[in-house]
């Protein structure tokens, strides 16, 4: 089995247990609309959602991207070398948080399926593999478009306070250790990194998380490597790649 394969596998498992624990994507627990359903709706009432996004939210930032412009913002395999991307499916991205333990860990829990809270209005993600087998590094990426910019600082907020304060949680039926904050990286309007390890299915995985704002959009990454620790790193060219893309399009938009 080659090591992208073993990488993919572990990925793979985890996928399936936040599609098994994280509820539908189209209803909250109060049965309202949620994700794209909700932003769609809303959209709707405010006159379309194809539209050229511009203007400014209510709380005074930038418009919130719309589903087709998140859509054309996230990267492809044209847009990356020596990757593989593919889309990841909704199911493995539940739009409902899973309670951690401690509640202290929730925000660094969340981002681990690119949720949050205050939850985004529209959310699309990406699976990166190296087409080098002996590369085994996973990298797993999302956008995700908040209504408000205050939303997305108050998501940042929450991340950069729980990487410094947890140091370890369970979460989905895993045991996550060694959170550690990483110095802010000097990346779109704010950034936040972390590293941590994970205990999956009898296999310690190192991680490390970086999630860039950019007005009420965060480009959530984080990377993956069960054969070699000091390769589990957000690669830079992937960050670059995702991130010019992204500001080409906010700036396309208006």
């Amino acid at each position: 089995m080659s090591r992208v394969v073993v990488a993919v596998s572990v990925v793979a498992t985890l996928g399936f247990t936040a599609a098994c624990g994280g509820g539908d994507d189209e209803k909250d627990t109060e049965g309202k609309p949620t994700g794209a359903t909700a932003t769609k709706a809303a959209d709707e009432g405010k006159g379309g959602s194809e539209g050229g996004g511009g203007g400014a939210t209510s709380g005074g930032g930038p418009a919130p991207l719309t589903e087709a412009q998140l859509e054309k913002a996230a990267i492809v395999s044209g847009d990356i070398k020596n990757y593989k991307v593919a889309k990841t499916p909704e199911g493995d991205i539940p739009a409902e948080t899973v309670p951690a333990e401690p509640a202290a860990c929730q925000s660094v829990a969340d981002m681990f399926f690119f949720t949050s809270t205050p939850r985004a209005e529209l959310r699309t993600a990406r699976t990166l593999t190296a087409t080098s087998d002996l590369n085994a590094t996973v990298v797993s990426l999302a956008l995700l478009a908040h209504d408000e910019q205050s939303d997305a600082e108050k998501v940042m907020a929450g991340l950069r306070t729980a990487s410094k304060s947890c140091t370890a949680f369970e979460h989905t039926d895993y045991k996550y250790s060694g959170v550690k904050a990483l110095p802010d990286p000097k990346q779109g309007d704010e950034a936040v990194s972390y590293q941590m390890k994970g205990s999956i299915e009898g296999t310690d995985v190192p991680m490390t998380f970086t999630i860039v704002r950019s007005g009420p959009t965060l480009a959530a990454f984080y990377a993956m490597n069960v054969l070699d620790a000091d390769k589990a790193q957000v690669p830079a060219d992937v960050i670059e790649a995702q991130l010019t893309k992204l500001a080409e399009l906010e700036k396309a938009a208006g």
